[in-house]
């Protein structure tokens, strides 16, 4: 038994109508309608795009916000279809939680930057506890530095293209990093595709001038060791070779051991460690899968097809780095990047061009590895 009278129908019918009228001005005021209706409750309109329609898009969702709606753009057999579907609701964030988990993070990270100094130091046959303590507080810093500019990268770019996301939640972590690195929330969908690039590339940017910083610092305080032959060392990028080249440690090179089958190696200080993993969190991170930084980036350049395409290219080259990764890849693989609120307009010409630096930057930061 329905406790709902006509008339009350009636007049919820009529609020519909209206409501969808209001829609129809704000769309015909930017985009050339051909046809508007509801299609399974939500108002939906056939337009043609005028010249400026990337800026008139984003007009538009600033006046369907007033309403509580947001504009989605996408193409739909060869027409241009403008969907205005209900804001979903988000939940404000407690910044309580990332001041927490970044204390935590913090006294995880020193942990970890202590046994990183001590092996360090014990290697040279060194006992010096103020050494220890500035190769513990040095550690920390760059990587929490590395990691932290890798999320407020994410975080600047959503609030310049106002997509809502939270601030950086780290996460603890044991030795040898002794954290699981961060990550942010984003509440909403960049508006376009110039935004989905800027967001997902502004992360790994930001980490990758930051790697290069403490390469450069830790290379310059490692210190060259004697080891025997076939003794396991570090894979390391492209990148932290050249830096190799131009910046080499300051100690003198230890005289050459008496016994044979010996190798000169260069033994990293904490910070160069740090460096080091932060090259490699990029290039992971660029893996164009899923919902990786490279995948939001491959996702601006291509269409949903395309990008799935790409999506499983990556998961199959991460088995070969670090199949562990590829695990993870193929799991967010699953669901379907949902791309930008206006997936008709095209990348700039710039951004074109600054994905060939994505690209640079991968292959800057490549090293096949298994499980550390």
């Amino acid at each position: 038994m329905s406790d709902v009278s006509s008339n009350d129908n009636s007049a919820e019918s009529t609020d519909v109508m209206a409501q969808f009228e209001q829609l129809r001005v704000m769309v015909e005021s930017e985009f050339d309608v051909e046809e508007g209706f509801v299609e399974y409750g939500v108002p939906t309109f056939y337009v043609r795009l005028r010249g400026d329609s990337k800026e008139a898009f984003l007009r538009l969702i600033g006046r369907m916000d007033s309403l509580g709606f947001i504009p989605v753009l996408r193409m739909r057999e060869e027409k241009v279809v403008l969907q205005a579907m209900p804001k979903p609701s988000t939940r404000p964030s407690r910044s309580v939680i990332n001041v927490g988990l970044f204390l935590v993070t913090l006294g995880t990270v020193l942990i970890a930057g202590y046994v990183q100094s001590m092996l360090f130091y014990s290697e040279l046959g060194i006992i010096d506890l103020s050494l220890n303590l500035v190769g513990t507080l040095t550690f920390a810093g760059a990587i929490i530095a590395i990691l932290g500019s890798h999320e407020m990268g994410h975080k600047l770019l959503a609030d310049r293209h106002e997509v809502e996301a939270t601030y950086p939640y780290f996460i603890p972590g044991p030795p040898p990093l002794g954290t699981f690195g961060a990550v942010i929330q984003q509440k909403s969908l960049p508006p376009n595709r110039d935004a989905l690039f800027d967001i997902g590339f502004a992360g790994p940017l930001m980490s990758f001038l930051l790697s290069i910083i403490a390469a450069i610092v830790g290379i310059t305080f490692s210190s060259y060791i004697w080891v025997p032959e076939g003794s396991p060392t570090l894979s390391v990028p492209i990148l932290f070779q050249l830096i190799g080249l131009v910046f080499q440690p300051l100690g003198a090179v230890p005289p050459r051991p008496t016994e044979p089958g010996k190798v000169l190696v260069v033994l990293l200080h904490p910070v160069a460690f740090a460096g080091w993993v932060g090259m490699f969190v990029t290039m992971l991170n660029l893996v164009p899968s899923g919902m990786f930084d490279g995948g939001h980036v491959a996702r601006s350049l291509v269409g949903r097809r395309e990008h799935r395409i790409l999506s499983y290219l990556g998961i199959f080259l991460l088995v070969f780095i670090y199949y562990p990764m590829a695990i993870i890849a193929l799991v967010l693989s699953l669901y379907q990047h949902p791309g930008p609120l206006d997936d008709v307009s095209k990348l700039t010409t710039r951004r074109k061009l600054a994905a060939l630096g994505v690209v640079a930057i991968f292959i800057l930061c490549l090293v096949p590895i298994f499980p550390l």
